[in-house]
């Protein structure tokens, strides 16, 4: 396993770490084979593992806990999220900081974490959303601030909304985020624009999170793919979207041959972008830890390969799906 510097702080974070989303939001997920996994992981040297109050209201940071107890012995590092006050991903412009994140729903929600994780400090809490438009608004610098001076939080971040890369740049100039989760795929490539060079500059550190563009690039969906009720993907991939994914599918195959699988594409393709910190595949099978722990080898890919990807590059505007 590689191990990275994460932005300012002084951290050495597996360069694969664990997204813990699917393990309580999603179908086809149970505890037992969910803590096998994560188990695997942590013996294979992962130690970054993100979550969020909003996976099924607490359910996965309850699973982290477990995590944690059991490998009281090494040094996990937890990473959390803030949700909206109210219940939409992302906000809507017009939404005010009063809307989303007034500093007693911070405070508040960081309690709650703390709770459900079994820690006395997270090591990164993230706001879940975000609008630049809050960035000059005092309140949530002065709630960052407390919660630092209390102990209960070492590090700050913002999940960048999908498609929307430099929609945080400000905040970020405020010098008190520490690390920013974007988007990042061999579809999802405009972080590269702005953001990248902005945290590199500034020595922020980089979260790519969906490196399989929500499972497309393991190459295992089909035009006749669905899900349990409930589940995010029946979203997602509905009807503007699941097809023209599957015809650029279908053509990344074509390129690939059989030199390696898609999914080991996809991964190495962040791995071998030296601004991303780490990356946090979401893992709930033993055979998928296995996989994606195993491209963090120091190899990524070749200059060829980085440069055929690049026509693969697939800009998209948020819409009433992509949330």
């Amino acid at each position: 396993m590689v191990y990275k510097k994460f932005g300012k702080l002084d951290w050495k974070i597996s360069q694969v770490g664990y997204g813990m989303w699917g393990m309580a939001g999603w179908s086809e997920s149970d505890d037992i084979t969910s803590n096998k996994s994560l188990d695997k992981a942590v013996e294979l040297g992962c130690n970054f593992f993100d979550t969020a109050w909003g996976y099924a209201e607490g359910r996965s940071e309850r699973i982290l806990a477990g995590v944690l107890k059991r490998h009281s012995e090494k040094k996990l590092y937890t990473a959390t999220k803030i949700p909206p006050k109210i219940d939409q991903w992302p906000p809507s412009k017009s939404s005010t900081l009063e809307d989303i994140y007034p500093s007693d729903h911070i405070i508040e929600y960081t309690e709650k974490s703390l709770m459900n994780l079994g820690v006395e400090t997270i090591d990164l809490q993230q706001f879940h959303v975000w609008e630049d438009s809050w960035a000059d608004n005092d309140e949530w610098k002065e709630a960052i601030l407390k919660l630092k001076k209390e102990g209960k939080v070492s590090a700050f971040g913002i999940s960048a909304n999908r498609w929307e890369p430099s929609n945080c740049i400000k905040a970020l100039e405020s010098g008190l985020i520490d690390a920013v989760q974007v988007i990042y795929n061999i579809f999802d490539q405009s972080p590269e624009d702005q953001l990248f060079p902005y945290c590199k500059k500034n020595d922020i550190a980089v979260i790519a999170r969906v490196p399989f563009d929500e499972g497309s690039l393991t190459g295992k969906l089909s035009l006749q793919s669905k899900w349990e009720q409930g589940d995010f993907r029946n979203i997602y991939f509905g009807p503007e979207n699941l097809p023209p994914t599957i015809e650029r599918i279908s053509q990344l195959k074509k390129v690939l041959g059989e030199e390696m699988p898609l999914a080991e594409l996809a991964l190495r393709f962040i791995a071998s972008n030296p601004t991303v910190s780490a990356m946090i595949p979401g893992m709930r099978q033993l055979r998928n830890v296995k996989a994606n722990m195993a491209i963090s080898d120091g190899l990524g890919l070749s200059k060829h390969w980085i440069s055929n990807l690049r026509n693969h590059r697939w800009d998209r505007v948020p819409t009433n799906w992509s949330c």
